[in-house]
């Protein structure tokens, strides 16, 4: 084992010892959500493996700060896992449609809150070992209530927390969904100067 600087990890052509080249691949199933592949791949050294993976068009999750410095979080039911998550807003991707676009829709969907200002803080990378989702993070503040507009068939409760709430609900593994740990991790590193976000006015 080699070692070599952390950076060289966000460089796409650094590091070839380590990557893996396509040579086939197959749609194993398409749905409305998922797009399934398993493709056949060359390993560094020379070796022939299978890759099986999703393909996700890709989603955001937004941070809501009210003028007090508290967060807006949702309550959902998630059937994959068979219970209610405690999340910050979030949603997928429409075809054709820019990030910022999906925050300020799923922020007003969802919520029914509109922000007067927006920072994009980055993307996180969920599930690297089997799907390409990339989740944008934004920041929302200036906060305006009004009427949500869900989706047929999605259900959702809004409510109120510090900072301080939500960081104990995940020391206690009460909180675990990775995204909203994410954004409570960039949420503290921004308050304490080290992040820095640069905000811009809402449309």
């Amino acid at each position: 084992m080699t070692s070599t600087p952390p950076l060289a990890a966000i460089d796409p052509e650094a590091d070839p010892q380590l990557r893996e080249v396509g040579i086939a691949g197959t749609q194993v199933y398409r749905g409305r959500l998922l797009d399934v592949r398993r493709d056949e791949v060359r390993l560094p050294d020379g070796a022939m493996a299978a890759r099986e993976y999703i393909v996700h068009p890709g989603a955001v999750m937004i941070v809501p700060l009210l003028d007090d410095g508290r967060l807006v979080v949702e309550r959902q039911y998630r059937y994959p896992m068979g219970r209610v998550m405690l999340e910050f807003p979030a949603g997928k991707l429409d075809a054709g449609e820019a990030p910022f676009d999906c925050a300020v829709r799923e922020l007003t969907e969802e919520t029914g809150y509109r922000a007067r200002e927006w920072a994009r803080a980055g993307v996180l990378h969920n599930a690297i070992a089997y799907s390409t989702e990339g989740i944008e993070i934004w920041f929302a503040r200036g906060l305006v209530a009004g009427e949500s507009h869900l989706e047929a068939g999605e259900f959702v409760d809004v409510g109120i927390a510090s900072e301080d709430e939500l960081n104990e609900l995940a020391g206690r593994g009460e909180l675990t969904d990775g995204k909203t740990l994410a954004g409570l991790l960039w949420l503290a590193r921004w308050r304490a100067g080290h992040w820095p976000l640069e905000w811009r006015a809402a449309p």
